[in-house]
Protein backbone atom coordinates (compact mmCIF):
# COMPACT_ATOMS: atom_id res chain seq x y z
CA UNK A 1 0.00 0.00 0.00
CA UNK A 2 1.13 3.68 -0.62
CA UNK A 3 1.98 6.61 1.69
CA UNK A 4 -0.99 8.69 1.52
CA UNK A 5 -1.10 12.22 2.45
CA UNK A 6 -4.44 13.42 3.46
CA UNK A 7 -5.46 16.98 3.78
CA UNK A 8 -8.67 18.31 5.50
CA UNK A 9 -9.32 21.93 5.34
CA UNK A 10 -12.02 24.25 6.59
CA UNK A 11 -11.64 27.97 5.09
CA UNK A 12 -14.21 30.41 5.96
CA UNK A 13 -15.07 33.34 2.92
CA UNK A 14 -17.28 36.63 3.44
CA UNK A 15 -19.29 37.33 0.29
CA UNK A 16 -17.79 36.75 -2.53
CA UNK A 17 -18.55 34.75 -6.38
CA UNK A 18 -15.49 32.25 -6.09
CA UNK A 19 -16.66 29.91 -8.82
CA UNK A 20 -18.66 30.70 -11.07
CA UNK A 21 -21.17 28.70 -13.06
CA UNK A 22 -22.81 29.66 -16.79
CA UNK A 23 -25.26 32.00 -15.74
CA UNK A 24 -22.75 33.83 -14.12
CA UNK A 25 -23.64 32.71 -10.53
CA UNK A 26 -21.97 30.84 -7.46
CA UNK A 27 -21.90 27.04 -8.19
CA UNK A 28 -23.68 25.47 -5.95
CA UNK A 29 -24.48 21.61 -4.21
CA UNK A 30 -26.81 19.87 -2.94
CA UNK A 31 -26.03 17.70 0.04
CA UNK A 32 -27.85 16.04 3.38
CA UNK A 33 -30.81 17.43 2.00
CA UNK A 34 -30.11 21.70 1.70
CA UNK A 35 -28.24 23.99 -0.93
CA UNK A 36 -24.39 24.13 -0.52
CA UNK A 37 -22.16 26.50 -1.92
CA UNK A 38 -19.49 24.90 -4.26
CA UNK A 39 -15.83 25.51 -5.59
CA UNK A 40 -15.07 22.72 -8.31
CA UNK A 41 -11.69 21.01 -8.16
CA UNK A 42 -10.92 22.31 -11.79
CA UNK A 43 -10.94 25.69 -10.39
CA UNK A 44 -9.14 24.85 -6.98
CA UNK A 45 -6.17 23.12 -8.86
CA UNK A 46 -5.93 25.51 -11.19
CA UNK A 47 -5.67 28.39 -8.89
CA UNK A 48 -3.10 26.42 -6.57
CA UNK A 49 -1.40 25.46 -9.80
CA UNK A 50 -0.71 28.65 -11.26
CA UNK A 51 -0.06 30.70 -7.61
CA UNK A 52 2.72 32.87 -7.28
CA UNK A 53 3.36 30.68 -4.39
CA UNK A 54 3.72 27.03 -5.97
CA UNK A 55 5.79 28.49 -8.88
CA UNK A 56 8.35 30.38 -6.46
CA UNK A 57 8.61 27.13 -4.66
CA UNK A 58 9.34 25.24 -7.84
CA UNK A 59 11.11 27.27 -9.80
CA UNK A 60 12.11 25.19 -13.30
CA UNK A 61 9.64 22.15 -12.26
CA UNK A 62 6.40 23.85 -13.12
CA UNK A 63 4.89 22.84 -16.60
CA UNK A 64 2.44 24.58 -18.98
CA UNK A 65 -0.67 24.06 -20.29
CA UNK A 66 -1.60 25.75 -23.74
CA UNK A 67 -3.45 25.29 -27.33
CA UNK A 68 -0.98 27.73 -28.38
CA UNK A 69 2.12 25.96 -29.07
CA UNK A 70 1.79 25.80 -32.65
CA UNK A 71 0.93 29.63 -32.83
CA UNK A 72 3.51 30.28 -30.78
CA UNK A 73 6.08 28.40 -32.93
CA UNK A 74 4.96 29.46 -36.19
CA UNK A 75 5.35 32.94 -35.00
CA UNK A 76 9.14 32.23 -34.34
CA UNK A 77 9.45 30.92 -37.48
CA UNK A 78 8.17 33.77 -39.70
CA UNK A 79 10.17 36.04 -37.16
CA UNK A 80 12.95 34.61 -38.34
CA UNK A 81 12.57 35.18 -42.02
CA UNK A 82 10.82 31.55 -42.61
CA UNK A 83 8.61 31.80 -45.22
CA UNK A 84 4.59 31.41 -44.20
CA UNK A 85 3.81 28.21 -45.83
CA UNK A 86 6.77 26.35 -44.56
CA UNK A 87 6.74 27.74 -41.01
CA UNK A 88 2.83 26.87 -41.29
CA UNK A 89 3.83 23.34 -41.97
CA UNK A 90 6.54 23.05 -39.44
CA UNK A 91 4.28 24.25 -36.96
CA UNK A 92 1.69 21.72 -37.12
CA UNK A 93 3.93 18.78 -37.17
CA UNK A 94 5.57 19.80 -34.15
CA UNK A 95 2.19 21.02 -32.30
CA UNK A 96 1.28 17.94 -33.49
CA UNK A 97 3.34 15.86 -31.30
CA UNK A 98 1.17 17.16 -28.51
CA UNK A 99 -2.21 16.60 -29.71
CA UNK A 100 -5.00 16.72 -32.60
CA UNK A 101 -3.83 19.83 -34.48
CA UNK A 102 -7.19 21.84 -35.84
CA UNK A 103 -8.08 21.22 -39.32
CA UNK A 104 -6.79 24.88 -40.35
CA UNK A 105 -4.03 26.64 -38.29
CA UNK A 106 -2.22 25.67 -35.65
CA UNK A 107 -3.96 25.58 -32.46
CA UNK A 108 -4.33 22.28 -30.77
CA UNK A 109 -7.48 21.03 -30.15
CA UNK A 110 -7.45 20.17 -26.89
CA UNK A 111 -4.97 21.73 -23.97
CA UNK A 112 -1.54 20.49 -23.64
CA UNK A 113 0.28 20.06 -20.65
CA UNK A 114 4.42 20.26 -21.12
CA UNK A 115 7.03 20.00 -18.96
CA UNK A 116 9.69 22.25 -19.35
CA UNK A 117 12.24 19.85 -20.39
CA UNK A 118 9.53 19.25 -23.15
CA UNK A 119 9.59 23.05 -23.61
CA UNK A 120 12.88 23.56 -23.90
CA UNK A 121 13.33 20.90 -26.77
CA UNK A 122 10.47 22.62 -28.81
CA UNK A 123 12.56 25.89 -28.48
CA UNK A 124 15.97 24.25 -29.29
CA UNK A 125 14.31 22.41 -32.13
CA UNK A 126 12.88 25.82 -33.73
CA UNK A 127 16.41 27.31 -32.84
CA UNK A 128 18.11 24.16 -35.17
CA UNK A 129 15.15 25.16 -37.66
CA UNK A 130 15.88 28.56 -38.16
CA UNK A 131 19.64 28.11 -38.31
CA UNK A 132 19.74 25.34 -40.69
CA UNK A 133 16.69 26.30 -43.02
CA UNK A 134 14.85 22.82 -43.10
CA UNK A 135 12.38 20.96 -41.76
CA UNK A 136 11.96 18.91 -38.65
CA UNK A 137 12.98 15.01 -38.86
CA UNK A 138 11.35 12.49 -37.65
CA UNK A 139 13.93 11.79 -34.76
CA UNK A 140 13.75 15.50 -33.71
CA UNK A 141 9.96 15.36 -33.74
CA UNK A 142 10.47 12.70 -30.64
CA UNK A 143 9.68 15.60 -28.25
CA UNK A 144 7.92 13.79 -25.47
CA UNK A 145 9.78 12.60 -22.38
CA UNK A 146 8.17 10.08 -19.92
CA UNK A 147 7.74 10.72 -16.40
CA UNK A 148 8.64 14.47 -17.05
CA UNK A 149 10.30 16.22 -13.64
CA UNK A 150 7.30 19.03 -13.33
CA UNK A 151 5.54 18.63 -10.26
CA UNK A 152 2.31 19.88 -11.47
CA UNK A 153 2.17 17.11 -14.43
CA UNK A 154 2.92 14.70 -11.74
CA UNK A 155 0.39 15.81 -9.07
CA UNK A 156 -2.85 15.99 -11.61
CA UNK A 157 -1.40 14.03 -14.53
CA UNK A 158 -2.23 14.73 -18.01
CA UNK A 159 -3.50 12.25 -21.02
CA UNK A 160 -2.18 12.34 -24.45
CA UNK A 161 -4.86 10.08 -26.47
CA UNK A 162 -2.71 9.83 -29.33
CA UNK A 163 0.89 8.99 -27.22
CA UNK A 164 -0.69 7.29 -23.82
CA UNK A 165 3.02 5.94 -23.30
CA UNK A 166 3.29 9.34 -22.27
CA UNK A 167 0.46 9.02 -19.82
CA UNK A 168 0.84 10.87 -16.67
CA UNK A 169 -0.97 8.77 -13.54
CA UNK A 170 -2.48 11.78 -11.30
CA UNK A 171 -0.89 11.48 -7.60
CA UNK A 172 -3.37 13.93 -6.14
CA UNK A 173 -7.30 14.16 -5.80
CA UNK A 174 -9.02 16.87 -5.00
CA UNK A 175 -12.63 17.18 -3.91
CA UNK A 176 -15.30 19.70 -4.88
CA UNK A 177 -15.21 22.20 -1.50
CA UNK A 178 -18.54 22.57 -0.09
CA UNK A 179 -19.66 24.77 2.88
CA UNK A 180 -20.95 22.84 6.29
CA UNK A 181 -23.65 25.14 5.72
CA UNK A 182 -27.12 25.63 3.89
CA UNK A 183 -26.57 28.70 1.55
CA UNK A 184 -28.57 30.81 -0.12
CA UNK A 185 -27.71 32.98 -3.13
CA UNK A 186 -28.04 36.69 -2.97
CA UNK A 187 -27.91 39.16 -5.87
CA UNK A 188 -26.13 42.11 -5.41
CA UNK A 189 -27.68 45.31 -7.50
CA UNK A 190 -24.99 47.36 -7.99
CA UNK A 191 -24.76 50.90 -10.58
CA UNK A 192 -22.31 52.57 -11.94
CA UNK A 193 -21.87 56.78 -12.07
CA UNK A 194 -20.20 58.68 -15.70
CA UNK A 195 -17.44 61.03 -13.84
CA UNK A 196 -18.44 63.24 -16.17
CA UNK A 197 -21.74 63.71 -15.51
CA UNK A 198 -22.45 67.70 -14.29
CA UNK A 199 -25.53 68.97 -14.60
CA UNK A 200 -28.93 67.63 -13.13
CA UNK A 201 -29.88 66.18 -16.56
CA UNK A 202 -27.11 63.94 -16.57
CA UNK A 203 -28.28 62.38 -13.31
CA UNK A 204 -28.38 58.62 -12.72
CA UNK A 205 -26.21 56.04 -13.31
CA UNK A 206 -24.22 54.82 -16.75
CA UNK A 207 -24.30 51.23 -16.07
CA UNK A 208 -26.69 48.92 -13.66
CA UNK A 209 -25.74 45.39 -13.20
CA UNK A 210 -26.50 42.67 -10.94
CA UNK A 211 -24.02 39.80 -9.57
CA UNK A 212 -24.75 36.64 -7.46
CA UNK A 213 -22.88 36.43 -3.72
CA UNK A 214 -22.71 33.80 -1.01
CA UNK A 215 -20.57 33.78 2.47
CA UNK A 216 -19.50 30.28 3.55
CA UNK A 217 -16.77 28.41 5.34
CA UNK A 218 -15.59 25.61 3.46
CA UNK A 219 -14.91 22.18 3.99
CA UNK A 220 -12.61 20.92 1.04
CA UNK A 221 -10.42 17.40 1.08
CA UNK A 222 -6.94 16.84 -0.89
CA UNK A 223 -5.40 13.19 -0.95
CA UNK A 224 -1.98 12.84 -2.14
CA UNK A 225 -0.79 9.45 -2.97
CA UNK A 226 3.08 10.30 -2.07
CA UNK A 227 4.56 7.09 -3.68
CA UNK A 228 2.71 7.97 -7.20
CA UNK A 229 3.95 10.85 -6.93
CA UNK A 230 7.96 9.81 -6.51
CA UNK A 231 7.41 7.29 -9.22
CA UNK A 232 5.70 10.08 -11.86
CA UNK A 233 9.11 12.47 -11.36
CA UNK A 234 11.15 9.59 -12.05
CA UNK A 235 11.98 8.80 -8.33
CA UNK A 236 13.60 12.40 -7.06
CA UNK A 237 11.77 12.12 -3.89
CA UNK A 238 13.20 15.64 -2.85
CA UNK A 239 11.48 16.97 -5.75
CA UNK A 240 8.29 15.25 -4.56
CA UNK A 241 8.52 16.25 -1.22
CA UNK A 242 8.83 20.00 -2.28
CA UNK A 243 6.07 19.83 -4.52
CA UNK A 244 3.34 18.50 -1.61
CA UNK A 245 4.69 21.21 0.64
CA UNK A 246 3.94 23.98 -2.03
CA UNK A 247 1.13 21.97 -2.54
CA UNK A 248 0.15 22.25 1.01
CA UNK A 249 0.66 25.91 1.28
CA UNK A 250 -0.76 27.02 -1.06
CA UNK A 251 -4.11 25.29 -0.82
CA UNK A 252 -4.25 26.90 2.79
CA UNK A 253 -3.24 30.25 2.17
CA UNK A 254 -4.70 30.76 -2.28
CA UNK A 255 -8.21 31.68 -2.71
CA UNK A 256 -10.24 30.84 -5.60
CA UNK A 257 -9.73 34.28 -8.09
CA UNK A 258 -13.20 34.59 -8.89
CA UNK A 259 -14.47 38.42 -8.68
CA UNK A 260 -11.54 38.71 -6.00
CA UNK A 261 -11.40 42.58 -7.65
CA UNK A 262 -15.48 43.30 -6.94
CA UNK A 263 -15.07 41.16 -3.26
CA UNK A 264 -11.71 41.24 -2.08
CA UNK A 265 -12.16 37.26 -0.65
CA UNK A 266 -8.73 36.30 -0.12
CA UNK A 267 -8.64 33.69 2.88
CA UNK A 268 -6.24 31.46 5.03
CA UNK A 269 -7.46 28.06 6.12
CA UNK A 270 -9.26 28.33 9.54
CA UNK A 271 -8.19 24.56 10.06
CA UNK A 272 -5.80 22.19 8.95
CA UNK A 273 -6.17 18.62 9.51
CA UNK A 274 -3.40 16.40 7.80
CA UNK A 275 -3.06 12.45 8.28
CA UNK A 276 -0.14 10.49 6.61
CA UNK A 277 -0.21 6.53 6.82
CA UNK A 278 -0.30 3.44 4.18
CA UNK A 279 -4.40 2.95 4.93
CA UNK A 280 -7.06 3.32 2.32
CA UNK A 281 -7.91 7.63 2.57
CA UNK A 282 -11.39 8.55 3.20
CA UNK A 283 -12.83 11.88 2.88
CA UNK A 284 -14.37 13.33 6.01
CA UNK A 285 -17.33 15.25 4.33
CA UNK A 286 -20.18 12.70 6.23
CA UNK A 287 -19.04 15.29 9.04
CA UNK A 288 -21.50 17.68 7.38
CA UNK A 289 -24.39 15.48 6.14
CA UNK A 290 -26.11 17.05 8.89
CA UNK A 291 -25.79 21.33 8.45
CA UNK A 292 -23.76 23.38 10.88
CA UNK A 293 -25.94 26.01 12.47
CA UNK A 294 -25.43 28.56 14.92
CA UNK A 295 -23.36 31.82 15.82
CA UNK A 296 -20.05 29.88 16.24
CA UNK A 297 -20.04 27.81 13.37
CA UNK A 298 -15.98 27.40 12.72
CA UNK A 299 -16.24 25.60 16.40
CA UNK A 300 -19.15 23.29 15.28
CA UNK A 301 -17.43 22.21 11.90
CA UNK A 302 -14.19 21.63 13.84
CA UNK A 303 -15.83 19.50 16.50
CA UNK A 304 -18.07 17.80 13.62
CA UNK A 305 -14.74 16.65 11.58
CA UNK A 306 -12.53 15.45 14.75
CA UNK A 307 -15.41 13.61 15.85
CA UNK A 308 -16.45 11.86 12.49
CA UNK A 309 -12.51 11.14 12.40
CA UNK A 310 -12.74 9.32 15.96
CA UNK A 311 -15.82 7.62 14.80
CA UNK A 312 -14.27 6.14 11.55
CA UNK A 313 -11.05 4.87 14.12
CA UNK A 314 -13.21 2.99 16.32
CA UNK A 315 -14.83 1.32 13.95
CA UNK A 316 -12.42 0.88 11.04
CA UNK A 317 -9.26 1.27 12.78
CA UNK A 318 -6.54 4.49 12.32
CA UNK A 319 -6.87 5.67 8.71
CA UNK A 320 -3.20 6.90 9.39
CA UNK A 321 0.39 6.07 11.52
CA UNK A 322 0.32 10.18 12.24
CA UNK A 323 -1.62 13.08 11.90
CA UNK A 324 -0.78 16.98 12.47
CA UNK A 325 -3.61 19.86 13.42
CA UNK A 326 -3.04 23.43 12.59
CA UNK A 327 -6.19 25.59 14.27
CA UNK A 328 -5.99 28.86 13.46
CA UNK A 329 -9.28 29.89 15.49
CA UNK A 330 -7.49 28.66 18.81
CA UNK A 331 -3.89 29.73 17.88
CA UNK A 332 -2.67 26.50 17.83
CA UNK A 333 0.38 24.97 15.77
CA UNK A 334 1.89 26.68 13.05
CA UNK A 335 2.73 26.23 9.11
CA UNK A 336 6.19 25.53 9.24
CA UNK A 337 5.58 22.47 11.72
CA UNK A 338 3.08 21.18 9.31
CA UNK A 339 5.21 21.45 5.94
CA UNK A 340 8.20 19.39 8.66
CA UNK A 341 5.20 16.91 9.46
CA UNK A 342 4.72 16.27 5.65
CA UNK A 343 8.82 14.99 4.91
CA UNK A 344 9.00 13.44 8.31
CA UNK A 345 9.26 9.28 7.76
Amino acid sequence: MSTFIQLHLLTSYPPANLNRDDLGRPKTARMGGVDRLRVSSQSLKRTWRTSELFEDALVGHVGTRTKRLGTEVYEALTGAGIAKKKSLEWARAIANVFGKIQKSGTEIEQLAHLSPEERQGVDELVATLIQEQRAPTEDELKLLRKNPHAADIGLFGRMLAAHPAFNVEAACQVAHAITVHPVAVEDDYFTAVDDLNFGEEDMGAGHIGETGFAAGLFYSYVCINRDQLIDNLSGDVELADKAIAALTEAAVKVSPKGKQNSFGSRAYASYVLVEKGRQQPRSLSVAFLKPVYGQDQAGTAIKALEGQRESFEKVYGPCAEGHYVLNAVAGEGSLDELKAFLVQN
